[in-house]
């Protein structure tokens, strides 16, 4: 797959996101352009990294979302986890956790059960299935560096360390880091 961005047309012969920042700096003022910018660009590579590992996992029978549940359960201490506590971890709606373990538990990767302590709770499990499949969608895409080619290490702490003060400003955690 190499680097490209799974496009299906030829690339434009612009930066389409420069170009809109040279024209809301012209009708907005050069110091509102740079966040404008920003922005939208890490919204675009959000879009290609997911879309990379989209492809990569659909040989598994996932999408980037069930990986991240399959995952979570993979590395929770028992192999299971409330969906509350996975949507919280997640940071997801609780609906959106359901659907999620329901594909899953489709797929005979995960399973849910009644919590044994409180009948207001869902466990979700991952099964024996679901942990080989977790292990070879990891190396899947660890290969591929998680989609992020053909940024170097150094180049991904410098986008990981200011992105993380973002979230951490806007109370996704209290790490005090």
């Amino acid at each position: 797959m190499g680097c490209g961005t799974l496009r299906r047309v030829p690339p434009l012969p612009f930066d389409p996101i420069r170009e809109a920042g040279r024209q809301w700096e012209r009708h907005w003022g050069a110091e509102t352009a740079p966040p404008m910018e920003a922005v939208i660009s890490i919204v675009r590579a959000q879009q290609i990294v997911v879309a990379r590992l989209n492809a990569v996992l659909h040989g598994f029978g996932l999408t980037y979302s069930r990986y991240e549940a399959l995952m979570l359960l993979f590395y929770s201490r028992e192999g299971s986890l409330p969906l509350g506590k996975m949507g919280v971890r997640l940071q997801v709606h609780l609906t959106n956790v359901t659907k999620l373990v329901a594909a899953l538990e489709a797929r005979g990767l995960a399973d849910r059960a009644p919590h044994p302590d409180d009948r207001r709770t869902t466990l979700a499990s991952i099964t024996p299935a679901g942990r080989d499949v977790a292990a070879a969608a990891t190396h899947a895409v660890n290969a591929i560096d998680f989609g992020t080619a053909p940024l170097a290490p150094g180049a991904l702490d410098g986008i990981i360390v200011p992105l993380r003060d973002l979230r951490r400003a806007a109370g996704d955690f209290a790490d005090p880091e």
